[in-house]
């Protein structure tokens, strides 16, 4: 096929060696499969912003550091350098977090690079070989669902520990590869540890899963991983190897309001008491 004009700079540089089709085109961006060398790989190409329909929430991008003070004024300003700066952390906060769970050694799909808006990665395949589907369109038995289900969790675990939350997981972003469930698309990844938000995404991607799952495996219905994962993570106990049990019972002990409010108020004084000390010794020194 013909090369599009945003793959073109790859083809020049050798990176890739030839566009073989379209694979999918939605509203973040747009994906081919190419050939490198002997191998067959994905090449999305990140939609310029003014084509993009995701909206880029707030919710999201809390906890997100600029380690550039000037971006990060820009972009609080919303000026028209800043909202370029903030499109490139936003396709670049995908990019780290692919990597960066790669590393971790989650199942996504491996990154090979990221050049002039195109990230170059392994292309998922099934048992024929063939582009692997989404989890949507793959039809399951209650043990397969389960399967799946209980891999899912321990993949989403496993971002947990690596300080990641997906914040958009379903089973239209989960591709079921030869050797099983592959999640995909990570423009939204939330930072767990900075973002005030992280429980209830973490909540709501397990959630999801309970739910798709749950058609074919009704007992998952009645599981609650979520916060029983969230409430280990809070604890600091929270690993790869946790064993889980899908249930959670919330903390009920009561707070001991009158020695909470005794500590308040001798900080309080202490603090009074350390103000007039500087003042004094403010006075002294006139």
């Amino acid at each position: 096929m013909k090369v599009p004009k945003r793959l073109q700079p790859l083809v020049e540089d050798g990176l890739v060696d030839e566009v073989v089709s379209q694979l999918m085109s939605g509203k973040e961006a747009q994906v081919f499969v190419v050939r490198c060398g002997d191998e067959l790989r994905c090449a999305k190409v990140f939609k310029e912003a003014k084509q993009r329909s995701f909206k880029q929430a707030v919710a999201y991008q809390e906890g997100r550091k600029v380690r550039n003070s000037r971006r990060a004024r820009a972009m609080s300003k919303k000026t028209r350098y800043g909202q370029r700066e903030q499109e490139s952390a936003w396709l670049n906060a995908e990019v780290d977090a692919l990597y960066r769970l790669a590393e971790a050694g989650v199942r996504v799909p491996t990154p090979h690079g990221f050049v002039d808006g195109v990230l170059l990665m392994e292309m998922i395949v099934d048992a024929d070989g063939d582009v692997a589907p989404r989890l949507d369109d793959v039809e399951l038995t209650p043990e397969l669902a389960l399967e799946y289900h209980q891999r899912l969790i321990g993949e989403i675990v496993q971002m947990l520990c690596a300080g990641l939350i997906h914040g958009d997981l379903s089973e239209f972003n989960i591709l079921v590869g030869a050797e099983g469930p592959v999640i995909i698309d990570l423009p939204q990844a939330v930072d767990a540890a900075g973002n005030n938000n992280a429980p209830w995404m973490l909540v709501r991607d397990v959630d999801n899963l309970r739910s798709y799952f749950g058609r074919y495996a009704p007992a998952l219905l009645k599981t609650d991983y979520g916060k029983e994962i969230w409430a280990l993570y809070e604890a600091g106990e929270l690993h790869s190897d946790v064993r889980l049990t899908g249930r959670y019972t919330p903390d009920t002990t009561l707070v001991d309001v009158s020695n909470v409010m005794q500590v308040i108020d001798a900080a309080r004084e202490e603090a009074a008491e350390r103000q007039e000390r500087e003042q004094d010794d403010d006075e002294e020194s006139w």
